[in-house]
């Protein structure tokens, strides 16, 4: 693993934890969701979710405040990065750009 990506996964991580519910979505939840939001495709997929529904409250399960600040027409993996200013590693190649809810990089 690149140092840039690693350096991308403790921001995404650091950044769920100080919206952390608890200790489990602090020490579990959050360093999951930054590792998997490396992978290629869509955040929820990479997580083994059905739809951006599932993510979604799975996400309002762990993160409550982080979930009721989001835009709703941006999508997960697109926001965190927004979040910390970086572009994450999928979007940078995705060539669904032009409909991914205003996704531009």
């Amino acid at each position: 693993m690149s140092e840039d990506i690693k350096v991308l996964e403790a921001k995404v991580a650091n950044l769920l934890q100080f919206f952390a519910k608890d200790d489990y979505s602090k020490n579990k939840v959050a360093p999951h969701i930054a590792k998997v939001s490396l992978e290629m495709n869509h955040l929820y997929q990479d997580l083994g979710f059905k739809s951006r529904v599932e993510m979604g409250k799975y996400m309002s399960e762990h993160f409550p405040k982080l979930s009721r600040m989001k835009p709703k027409e941006t999508l997960w993996k697109k926001y965190l990065y927004d979040l910390i200013l970086e572009t994450a590693p999928a979007c940078a190649e995705c060539r669904d750009q032009d409909t991914c809810f205003a996704c531009r990089v």
